[in-house]
């Protein structure tokens, strides 16, 4: 077994350790379907979240106050942030892949399937033993939402950010579609 082989089989049987802890249902078949290629493995996915996260620097445990794959209404919105008792920011993110290749020209083909499928801000992060391809949608929204304990801003400005998020979710996942179908 190659080396490159043998790294896809350990990383592919390795338990789950995203923060969910189960395959992402919207990005899963996207993954199943560079997995079942010989020269491509994932090693990370999300198919675009809504989160309301503690407002630090560092990541640690219990730092998602909120964590949603799915399209949020605006009064599960407001019932969580009523929930919230520390300073919290908001974030929309958009769909993300960490993919490994098992060459340059591997990695080459996949980023031009996945510009060409609309995943604008793709590129090569790593060359060292792996050469891994990030794939990373735009759409993107963050802001401060809470600052001792003090909701920093309105209902009107929050239903826009919100209507806004679900329309960059229902963006992204039509971009992990298109990206899918563009994998033969």
């Amino acid at each position: 077994m190659t080396p490159f082989n043998q790294r896809k089989q350990d990383i592919l049987n390795k338990k789950d350790k995203s923060s969910i802890g189960k395959w992402d249902k919207k990005i899963k078949s996207l993954c199943n379907k560079i997995n079942s290629k010989e020269n491509y493995y994932t090693t990370s996915s999300c198919s675009g979240r809504i989160i309301i996260m503690i407002d630090q620097n560092k990541k640690a445990p219990k730092l998602f106050e909120f964590v949603s794959h799915d399209l949020v209404s605006f009064n599960k919105l407001k019932k969580e942030i009523s929930k919230i008792k520390k300073d919290s920011k908001f974030k929309q993110e958009p769909p993300i892949l960490h993919i490994a290749c098992k060459t340059l020209e591997d990695a080459e083909k996949l980023l031009k399937k996945a510009q060409l499928s609309g995943w604008k801000r793709s590129g090569i992060i790593s060359l060292k033993k792996n050469i891994i391809v990030e794939i990373i949608s735009t759409e993107k929204i963050e802001f401060p939402l809470i600052k001792e304990r003090k909701l920093l801003v309105g209902n009107s400005f929050l239903e826009i950010v919100l209507k806004k998020s679900n329309e960059n979710l229902k963006k992204g996942w039509l971009k992990i579609e298109k990206l899918k179908k563009s994998i033969k």
